[in-house]
């Protein structure tokens, strides 16, 4: 039986909840991080079940990988997931996840992954979520995943582009390409 989730409120075009808690960071440091940091930047804010597993640190790890793309785009990545920020050190440190280069956000309370509408109440974890959120904090895209489909992060990056034009942008729109100007 497939697992439920009861989307929440979040909107498109609408201000993104607010954010914030303790995070595992690339230099193996724990700090507070809030949506407020990222005033005036781009943020990817993604949701991922659990840490040790086999389809996340697929997509982790590509984010990571990426991460030089979205910041040369004015963006900033974060994860979260309802582990801990030990759990995170632990799996980027001493497990086979290895060095990521984005905080990463523990939700151990879950009011993140609900105040988005990704989390699985009876289970304690969130669905793969992404969300991108313009410098004034609005979101701009919306995506969720179920449990076994991971995403794909070369869409998240084109698509944080198209909403950076400002403009219409047609299906398939890669930058470079000519929009179909302003909407």
């Amino acid at each position: 039986m497939s697992e439920v989730c009861e989307l929440s409120q979040v909107k498109v075009g609408a201000s993104a909840p607010n954010f914030s808690g303790q995070a595992y960071l690339p230099d193996g440091s724990f700090k507070d991080i809030s949506l407020s940091d990222y005033k005036g930047k781009w943020v990817v804010l993604f949701f991922y079940p659990l840490d040790f597993t086999f389809v996340c640190p697929t997509e982790i790890q590509s984010f990571s990988n990426s991460v030089s793309q979205f910041r040369d785009a004015n963006a900033e990545v974060v994860s979260v997931s309802t582990d801990s920020v030990f759990s995170h050190k632990a799996w980027a440190e001493e497990g086979a996840l290895g060095k990521v280069e984005f905080p990463m956000l523990a939700d151990t309370n879950h009011a993140i992954s609900k105040s988005y509408g990704v989390l699985i109440d009876d289970k304690g974890i969130a669905l793969r979520g992404t969300f991108i959120i313009d410098p004034d904090g609005n979101v701009k895209s919306a995506v969720v995943n179920d449990l076994p489909v991971g995403r794909n992060v070369e869409e998240t990056l084109r698509t944080l582009q198209a909403a950076q034009t400002g403009e219409l942008t047609q299906c398939g729109w890669k930058p470079g390409e000519k929009t179909l100007g302003k909407g």
